[in-house]
């Protein structure tokens, strides 16, 4: 079993693999994989991430076939459907450590950055499932000064629903509490970054010192 210490600090070497374009992508469509997949899988790790097309998971740690659980969906938001995935996962597979990845100039985020500032009765009922998990995380940062700085005020929302998803996640499932405790299942966060390829955790190693 691959504990959450060693299965972030493989997430790490294949990020920097990628931003140094040292990666082998051979790797993510290994044929030969296949067969030993059929029956059974052991991913390393769980990433929640944003569905936007410039973050896929494998090739941004430059994982293979069968190395990680990947969720995306619109603002890497939680859900139930999403906390059933981690949970799902974790349980089925022990896999321990789930990361929550958001991005830099994340459009939901931006998108309900922009839904907030306009009156109810004129916002889209279409992306009310997705305003309405990120708001809380970022709604106070409209009644700060960065409101007259929008790329700073992006990139503290982005920021800010990246930790209240991996608090959600901690503390909103009874499952992944135990884990926690019996399983050492860790959740942390991190940011991917359009401009470099880079990837950066937060809090992760103060989340990981006991392991």
């Amino acid at each position: 079993m691959i504990t959450a210490a060693e299965a972030l600090d493989r997430l790490k070497d294949g990020n920097r693999r990628f931003v140094a374009d040292e990666t082998d992508n051979n790797e993510l469509r290994n044929s030969s994989k296949r067969p030993e997949l059929v029956a059974k899988q052991e991913p390393f790790a769980i990433i929640l991430g944003c569905s936007d097309s410039r973050v896929p998971a494998e090739l941004v740690f430059d994982q293979g076939l069968g190395d990680l659980f990947v969720i995306r969906v619109a603002g890497n938001i939680v859900a139930p459907s999403q906390v059933a995935s981690v949970e799902f996962c974790a349980e089925q597979f022990k896999t321990q450590l789930v990361v929550v990845m958001g991005h830099t100039n994340c459009g939901a985020i931006s998108a309900t950055l922009n839904e907030l500032k306009i009156p109810p009765e004129d916002r889209s009922e279409n992306l009310h499932a997705i305003v309405s998990r990120i708001r809380p995380s970022v709604e106070t940062l409209l009644e700060t000064d960065l409101v007259n700085r929008p790329e700073e005020l992006l990139t503290a929302a982005v920021r800010s629903n990246v930790r209240a998803c991996v608090s959600h996640l901690q503390h909103g499932s009874k499952i992944l509490e135990q884990l926690t405790i019996s399983n050492g299942l860790q959740i942390v966060g991190a940011e991917y970054s359009l401009e470099t390829g880079k990837v950066e955790f937060f809090d992760a190693e103060l989340n990981l010192a006991s392991d």
